[in-house]
């Protein structure tokens, strides 16, 4: 039996990669262990939770107003006593935060295969988004497998001279997730309790709004904020969303401009399938998340990145996304755009989903089965 470590720490990470646990614990061959670094400790336990899994190991990692140098000292350490403690064959990781940095290098300094889930995305811009972007890079140069997500992502990779026959196109396991919810959640109204108790709803002028983005603290995110609230102001009978990322940086900043207008509703973070719910629902969404980039091409919803890059393009060429910056003109003509039509005039053909068709992780599954090893 070969011992496979998971190391994930954030609720994007959960997400995607529950499909592909669940999967690899169908197979006997396998020993799936989860360590959860808990970079986002309450949201991740949470939607692993909503999955049926439990981490192995909880790491317990983040500190109040910590650096980027201080929780990847914490990781690292941490992570090196999982591995000098337990025979692991094979470290499988997802993305791009600093607990796939460190997951990815604590296996390679043990010399153990490092699979890469959601590989090859790029910006080719190190401070777009940061420090994902360049962890994207710098993890590249010592994966054994990478499971991309796109075609895209397949050219990004033997573009910087990866072999060939290390990459595999499976499409984007944040799909399986939605396939998955949508079987056993949504098409009997999951979700859609928890959001009518917060006085949410899901009517035809629902506007879903996230923010996190390390790179868009600051002036970008008092931007972002004045946006939002000169469009509440605008369009009354519209209805605002607004979970609110427990950062502080975000947090205090999100209340201080926004609490206290009638048709703003802010809360704290949702599960995953009310997260889905509110995508769904949703006339039109304002974000700077990757994941949601990719969710909601899949119900054919108009979203606009408040970003000044992307390493997620397929959506931007295909129609579902716009990439608009956090320039208060730009977000505010853009969304104009939307807002001003009826919800059916908005929506798009989510048939072109570039993201794939719902069955990453089975594919993800057979690959590592048939993984020789490193030549």
């Amino acid at each position: 039996m070969k011992t496979i470590l998971v190391v994930l720490g954030t609720r994007p990470e959960a997400i995607k990669l529950a499909p592909v646990i669940l999967e690899l614990r169908n197979n006997s061959e396998f020993k799936v262990l989860v360590c959860n670094t808990e970079q986002q400790k309450e949201l991740s336990r949470q939607t692993l939770g909503y999955f049926g899994i439990c981490a192995d190991f909880s790491l317990g990692v983040m500190h109040p107003n910590q650096t980027l140098a201080g929780v990847q000292a914490r990781i690292l350490d941490s992570l090196w006593g999982i591995y000098q403690s337990n025979s692991i064959d094979a470290t499988i990781i997802q993305g791009d935060t600093m607990s796939v940095f460190c997951g990815a290098l604590v296996s390679f300094y043990n010399k153990i295969p490092i699979f890469h889930v959601e590989a090859g995305l790029r910006s080719y811009d190190n401070f777009e988004p940061f420090p994902e972007e360049a962890i994207r890079q710098m993890v590249a140069r010592i994966v054994d497998l990478h499971f991309v997500p796109t075609q895209k992502a397949y050219e990004a990779l033997v573009k910087e001279n990866i072999a060939k026959d290390k990459i595999y196109i499976t499409g984007n396991t944040s799909i399986d997730a939605l396939r998955q919810l949508s079987k056993s959640v949504l098409e009997r109204g999951g979700g859609q309790k928890t959001l009518n108790l917060l006085g949410i709803r899901l009517n035809n002028k629902l506007v879903f709004i996230t923010t996190h983005r390390r790179e868009n603290f600051g002036e970008r995110l008092q931007s972002i904020l004045l946006s939002v609230k000169k469009l509440a102001q605008e369009f009354l009978d519209h209805q605002f969303v607004f979970p609110v990322h427990p950062n502080p940086n975000v947090q205090s900043k999100v209340f201080d401009y926004l609490k206290g207008l009638s048709n703003v509703i802010l809360t704290s973070p949702l599960d995953y399938p009310e997260t889905i719910c509110l995508i769904k629902c949703a006339k039109l969404i304002l974000t700077d998340s990757g994941g949601i980039q990719e969710e909601a091409p899949a119900f054919g919803n108009p979203v606009l990145v408040m970003r000044y890059e992307t390493e997620r393009t397929e959506g931007i060429e295909a129609g579902f996304a716009k990439l608009v910056g956090t320039e208060p003109d730009r977000i505010l003509k853009e969304a104009h755009k939307i807002l001003r039509l009826d919800k059916d005039k908005t929506r798009l053909d989510s048939s072109r989903n570039p993201y794939g068709d719902g069955y990453a992780a089975l594919k993800i599954h057979s690959i590592i089965k048939n993984f020789k090893g490193r030549k």
